[in-house]
């Protein structure tokens, strides 16, 4: 690229879609800051956990509610899943065939609908094991924490439908190209704020 062409934070198609690159500065832009307001609501939901640890009202604390080696699988079909959308965006950007984006894509949707059915099944565990969220601050923010990072790959789940949709209808139109753009970026935030949780909550609970 010349010093004179538009650039965005995000995939760069460059000269092989300059229309569709410049329109995507200002729309990548604004829903990274979208991002970074979701960040924050994340931070406080941390914060609130980290507050919370400890506080088990007697109940069931993480030794006896994490199951590490779900979580792991978990982590393992998310972190996956943000390579295969990786390859889905490269296929994008330079594949003349629309049958490898929807590949990747589709790869994707599974290994985020793994996560979701590992997850949901953490859940129910946990709730028989005695740790509804109504048992402790402790469990509370557990629950308020991953459950709402959990609500966020169900809707990037059903947005990967949506944009899988639009792309058979329509084709690779710079509108479309910006939506999985937008799409890409969520779902590999989604991906960070995971390590953050297995990090912080599973190997630090169980320490």
């Amino acid at each position: 690229m010349s010093a004179t062409e538009r650039k965005h934070p995000g995939l760069n198609f460059g000269s092989l879609d300059r229309e569709t690159h410049e329109e995507a500065e200002e729309v990548v832009f604004g829903f990274w800051v979208f991002l970074m307001s979701d960040l924050v609501l994340f931070s406080l939901l941390f914060a609130t956990y980290a507050t919370m640890l400890g506080h088990e009202a007697g109940g069931p604390g993480p030794a006896k509610l994490y199951d590490i080696h779900s979580a792991a699988i978990e982590t393992g079909a998310l972190l996956t899943s943000s390579f295969t959308f990786g390859m889905a965006s490269l296929a994008m950007k330079y594949s003349h065939r629309l049958s490898v984006v929807l590949l990747w894509l589709g790869i994707t949707l599974v290994l985020g609908l793994t996560f979701l059915g590992f997850e949901i099944n953490d859940f129910i565990t946990m709730i028989g094991k005695g740790g509804a969220p109504s048992r402790s601050g402790f469990v509370s923010a557990f629950f308020a924490l991953v459950g709402t990072h959990g609500l966020h790959v169900t809707f990037g789940s059903i947005w990967i439908i949506v944009m899988m949709v639009q792309l058979v209808v329509f084709g690779r139109l710079g509108i479309v190209k910006t939506r999985l753009l937008r799409l890409a970026l969520f779902w590999h935030f989604l991906d960070i704020v995971w390590v953050g949780i297995f990090s912080l909550v599973y190997l630090q609970g169980l320490a």
